[in-house]
């Protein structure tokens, strides 16, 4: 049995479950309230926790595998096997100061305190940067804390910038960039194969994101052209059509997969060159 932990709630938990389900394991008898639920195989079962908590959960052996951010990952030391980026929840922790602050770089706060969620990325970034400051930790709020006299600065994570700006914060620098992984206790890993099942299915929906499948009818005495313009995996698949034998010109079937960031372009070269009935389709999966 493979006991996977993923975040009950907030902004994991959707895109956490959406993966799984389009990786052929969709997420059954339960819901984020619960502590277990079940998968459509029966020796892979679902523990909900907090995001906060799943890196220590997996390496402990209470889970095998689990679903949770690289600043969490990090911020506690987890002795865990690092898995898979799975490019969703990216967040960015920054180093901001009062906008009246005489503040302008990281080196200008030697000796001063520094206010943060997360004291151990913090004192890892200024420790980097051979930096001297008295690292604070907060558990909220830690925007409002050099407007109380607690701290000169602070490291919190940003998206918009929206929270910094409200609050009179002008950002400095950038002390770490994060996103969601899929991590995995190292015994686990080292006795249980299907971890690694769990991993390819779960990358063949991310290799399915980033790429189109195109379908298209190209007169024969285009072929060269279209293949030129092609960009396809290992290049198009080519056959016949077959009720185009009446017509003047034999029509092919030309399939191929390319990237989605250049769709765009590539359909507007492909009708230049004699490309026509272009189909866009969407990837479910894409096996290594």
């Amino acid at each position: 049995m493979i006991r996977i932990a993923i975040p009950n709630k907030g902004r994991l938990h959707d895109p956490t479950t959406s993966i799984f389900s389009d990786a052929g394991l969709p997420i059954s008898g339960g819901a984020s309230r619960k502590l277990f639920a079940k998968t459509i195989d029966p020796e892979i079962s679902i523990l909900f926790a907090r995001a906060a908590d799943i890196p220590e959960y997996v390496q402990d052996g209470a889970a095998d595998v689990g679903i949770t951010g690289m600043d969490l990952i990090t911020e506690c030391g987890a002795d865990v096997e690092t898995l898979l980026d799975l490019k969703f929840g990216r967040a960015t922790l920054v180093l901001a100061v009062p906008e009246d602050s005489e503040v302008e770089k990281p080196e200008d706060l030697e000796g001063k305190k520094v206010a943060t969620e997360f004291p151990g990325i913090t004192a890892q970034y200024f420790e980097k940067l051979g930096i001297n400051v008295e690292v604070i930790k907060v558990s909220g709020a830690c925007e409002m804390t050099p407007h109380v006299g607690i701290a000169d600065a602070i490291v919190d994570i940003s998206s918009s910038g929206t929270t910094l700006m409200i609050n009179r914060l002008k950002v400095i620098d950038r002390a770490f960039s994060s996103s969601v992984y899929l991590i995995a206790n190292r015994e686990s890993l080292r006795t249980k194969e299907k971890i690694l099942d769990i991993k390819t299915a779960l990358e063949s929906v991310l290799n399915a994101k980033e790429k189109r499948y195109l379908m298209m009818n190209v007169p024969e005495n285009s072929l060269e052209a279209v293949k030129q313009v092609l960009p396809g995996m290992s290049g198009p698949t080519v056959m016949k059509v077959e009720s185009s034998k009446s017509q003047e010109e034999p029509i092919l079937a030309v399939h191929a997969v390319v990237d989605a960031d250049l769709i765009f372009t590539i359909v507007n070269k492909l009708k230049k060159v004699g490309a026509r009935d272009v189909l866009v389709v969407p990837i479910e999966r894409i096996m290594p």
